[in-house]
């Protein structure tokens, strides 16, 4: 017994869709922060490669006006207040197309993680966010271990990277300072280019290795016990013990009110022994209606219901067999059978016409 109990603990399956579903919900989804890192350096890369040079120039050419004419501007001058809108407003230009290919990258690198997520969840203020405890806990916990070895890994091999790439070009870093800006600024570009591609190219693997580690260690932890996916079967399916009894108490009902229906029936069909079908009709019906049928005990039944609230018991074994597969309960008999039913009717109404009738 004891070496069962460990096996049921054990988290063995895959979870299901549903807890798949329910994790999204609350926010909790594999995302690797190292693929945010790819894609805000890939952000800026661009920036730098692209928009670096001219971005620069625009604002070296209005700031060429402040220095050129400093001894012209009136600090209180009308003239000198609009001249700093407009360079407000160029800085402002230069700055938002960089923050619109930020924020995509930031938006692209959570997508390509996971489908898009609006919870409030992760932000909502519980207790255990503010304990001391539960701060140490996580501070010192394996998860904080793991990250905090993987940033030193990565601050490690990044800048290792960095300096291989530099240092070849340390000659050249030593004239920068005597060399014409123009000069400058096209060899600071050429050597940031180097430095993104190439810390692009480590941080790209570590990305990849990063997500397979989150995504493996966040699938293991939703995965679920044997009993929890028999649990979650039974919530969304229904407990199978619980449907077996609510379905016998359905028969059990459907059953009395059958055989509350017997004592107003016209006539009972037997076969004699196996199959009863109570029939009704009046004047007013288009044709006969089964209101209670049934087999062996169920027939007996029946049988001792009509003997004791006198209604007419005819033995047909061919037509009470036919009745009792043809025809469900409250349903009028089918026509092929109107012809055979008639006859029996008919012969019962006779009956109470004449000396009157007792249910043998």
């Amino acid at each position: 017994m004891s070496d069962e109990a460990p096996e049921q603990d054990a988290k063995t399956e895959d979870p299901s869709q549903k807890k798949l579903e329910d994790a999204h919900k609350k926010g909790d989804v594999a995302k690797s922060q190292e693929v945010v890192t790819w894609f805000m350096l890939l952000g800026s890369a661009v920036i730098f490669a692209m928009m670096g040079p001219g971005a620069a120039a625009a604002l070296a050419d209005s700031l060429k006006v402040i220095i050129m004419n400093a001894d012209r501007f009136e600090l209180g001058g009308a003239g000198f207040g609009a001249f700093f809108n407009n360079l407000a407003l160029a800085m402002i230009g230069t700055v938002l197309l960089p923050l619109v290919v930020l924020s995509t990258c930031a938006v692209l690198a959570n997508l390509i993680q996971h489908r898009p997520l609006f919870s409030a969840e992760p932000i909502t203020p519980k207790l255990s966010k503010i304990s001391p405890l539960a701060g140490a806990k996580r501070l010192f916990s394996t998860e904080s271990l793991v990250n905090f070895g993987k940033g030193l890994f990565k601050i490690g091999v990044v800048g290792a990277v960095v300096i291989m790439v530099v240092w070849p070009e340390r000659d050249r870093l030593d004239t920068m300072m005597t060399a014409d800006p123009q000069t400058i600024l096209a060899d600071f570009q050429e050597i940031g280019i180097k430095i993104f591609m190439a810390v692009l190219a480590i941080v790209t693997v570590i990305a990849f290795a990063d997500y397979l580690y989150v995504r493996q260690k966040w699938w293991k932890k939703l995965m679920m016990t044997v009993q929890e996916t028999r649990d979650e079967y039974k919530q969304m399916e229904g407990d199978p013990h619980i449907k077996g009894k609510l379905r016998q108490l359905r028969q059990e009902r459907a059953r009395k009110r059958m055989m509350a229906a017997v004592p107003d029936a016209t006539v009972v069909i037997t076969n004699p022994t196996h199959f009863a079908v109570a029939l009704k009709y009046d004047k007013a019906m288009r044709a006969p209606r089964c209101v209670a049928k049934g087999a062996d005990a169920v027939a007996f039944r029946i049988r001792e219901l009509a003997k004791e609230h006198d209604v007419p018991i005819v033995e047909n074994p061919p037509l009470a067999r036919a009745l009792f597969a043809s025809v469900d309960v409250d349903e009028t008999i089918p026509n092929e059978h109107f012809k055979a039913v008639a006859e029996v009717i008919g012969f019962v109404m006779r009956l109470k016409q004449g000396a009157g009738w007792k249910a043998n």
